[in-house]
């Protein structure tokens, strides 16, 4: 999910580095890819965690077998957490683009939120639930800030979007975030749930303070432009938001000090809120852009068509990232954690999907490289179809071993292994192109906002997930999971009948 929207240009080599390149791309890159992928261990690490410390010491916890020392949920509540957690990881990559580009510049930003994230960790290894919580928030926080702005500084590398090494750069660096989700299970996966949950939270904390030391090492093989603020606030500009920020944090705080007062107060009150934002800020923002007049009717037609993807791809998230709670539940409590007499913990299934990555990505380049040389490329809309009736197929697969569960038997993993394997190549499907038409859709006045816009689909889906949870709405029953399936699949289908019609208001984009 890491953003190839970059700004600006850069020198094609520090002259610090003395010649010396990373794999025949700019030495900064070498910090940079270390950086995230540390950083994505600590993030895949606590992850693979979330659901189970949630629910172990409840009576789903004790059903799936987990030793206890968690917070005795409900399955259903940690799933709402999960989701809105998720959502607001993605939800603030937008304002941490704006802190990049208006506040701090990239470079202090990522130092800034790799701090942030690391503190988060070790507040999480505090046992306790105001600790979790706050720790969850920080987490969330410093993820957000941090997400857009290296991916701006990889881009700062290179001579612009002309220069031939830049894929191939933002190729290295993409290798870095799924080595990162690849190991972090088997490490800090293995010690929380085998060990102690707050032990593997402080292991998380670890990662992203090797990754924030690795980062202040090697800034000096960054481009001098990362240090810049592209458009600083003015002082009029920053005492404006300063006082709309401090009033709603007023705001909030009185209306929740009312509601814990009377007594009130469940953890729905705050769910609930960031939920329906999650779903309220994504409808306004392309609302905003739709309907600004200064747009040309070409860059209007162009947005409507890109809405339709939009939806698409919420969609598709709202299914995909249940891989980490409603599989997560399923891999834990109806799966045999052994394969050949070798046993395993089960946050080990969160491995998969970037091991499949990994694998699977390469093929897919060269497949659509393949089919266009021969005039038969899928369109991006066909693509987004695909990729949703890849999702769905995924679970209607899934319904099958939870029939077989039924009677409390357990399935072998590899139900859970093809589950994860048809949910990549879903996404291989959908998003690598998802980043690729929001940069050719996108209208210039808002270049620089949309792949934020992006992720606000992400933040969409899981909001929905979190609702629906909230709702009473059984995720992890066969009926749900079947219309869950179901929809994607008809949905993939519509996109799919209305090509055409999303083409023509594409207007010339492939």
């Amino acid at each position: 999910m890491a953003s190839s929207m970059t700004k600006g240009a850069a020198q094609r080599e520090n002259p610090a580095d003395g010649g010396k390149t990373f794999f025949g791309h700019p030495r900064g890159l070498a910090t940079l890819f270390m950086t995230e992928m540390w950083e994505r261990f600590s993030f895949y690490g606590m992850r693979a965690l979330l659901v189970y410390y949630l629910i172990s010491g409840g009576s789903d916890g004790g059903k799936e077998g987990l030793h206890t020392g968690g917070l005795a949920m409900t399955a259903a509540a940690a799933s709402s957490i999960y989701a809105v957690y998720l959502a607001m990881v993605y939800l603030l990559a937008m304002p941490g683009g704006w802190f990049g580009d208006r506040v701090w510049g990239p470079r202090k930003t990522v130092a800034i939120s790799g701090g942030i994230i690391m503190v988060g960790h070790v507040t999480l290894a505090i046992p306790g639930v105001p600790a979790f919580f706050v720790g969850l928030v920080l987490v969330a926080i410093g993820s957000g800030l941090l997400k857009s702005n290296i991916s701006t500084m990889v881009g700062q590398l290179y001579e612009g979007p002309g220069d031939p090494r830049r894929d191939g750069g933002f190729t290295v660096f993409y290798m870095g975030i799924n080595l990162g989700g690849f190991v972090a299970p088997f490490v800090i996966g293995t010690v929380g749930e085998t060990v102690s949950w707050h032990l593997g939270f402080a292991l998380a904390g670890l990662g992203m303070g090797l990754g924030l030391v690795q980062f202040l090492l090697g800034t000096k093989h960054l481009n001098p432009r990362s240090s810049e603020i592209p458009h600083p606030l003015s002082a009029e500009e920053r005492n404006a938001w300063l006082r709309k920020g401090l009033l709603w944090l007023v705001i909030a705080a009185v209306f929740y000090a009312v509601v814990a007062a009377t007594g009130h107060f469940t953890l729905n009150w705050a769910l609930i809120p960031l939920a329906l934002l999650g779903l309220i800020i994504p409808a306004a923002v392309l609302a905003r852009i739709k309907r600004d007049k200064s747009l040309s009717g070409s860059e209007q037609s162009k947005m409507s068509g890109y809405i339709w993807f939009f939806v698409a791809a919420a969609a598709f998230w709202m299914i995909y990232d249940q891989g980490g709670s409603t599989l997560a539940v399923f891999a834990k409590g109806s799966t045999a954690g052994s394969v050949f007499g070798f046993s395993f913990p089960a946050t080990w299934f969160q491995s998969l999907n970037p091991l499949f990555i990994m694998a699977l990505a390469p093929v897919f380049a060269w497949l659509w490289v393949w089919l266009a040389r021969k005039n038969q490329e899928p369109s991006t809309t066909v693509k987004f179809g695909l990729g949703l009736v890849a999702v769905g197929a995924s679970f209607f697969v899934f319904v099958v071993p939870m029939m077989m569960t039924s009677d409390g038997t357990k399935v072998s993993p590899m139900w859970l292994v093809s589950i994860y394997m048809v949910q990549t190549i879903g996404e291989l499907c959908l998003s690598p192109v998802g980043l690729s038409v929001t940069t050719k859709l996108a209208p210039a006045k808002y270049a620089s906002q949309m792949m934020g816009v992006w992720f606000l689909a992400v933040t969409a889906g899981d909001c929905v997930t979190s609702l629906l949870s909230i709702g009473g709405v059984d995720l992890s029953g066969t009926t749900v999971i079947t219309v869950e399936a179901a929809l994607a699949v008809l949905a993939g289908l519509a996109v799919y009948a209305y090509r055409k019609r999303i083409a023509a208001l594409m207007e010339g984009v492939h």
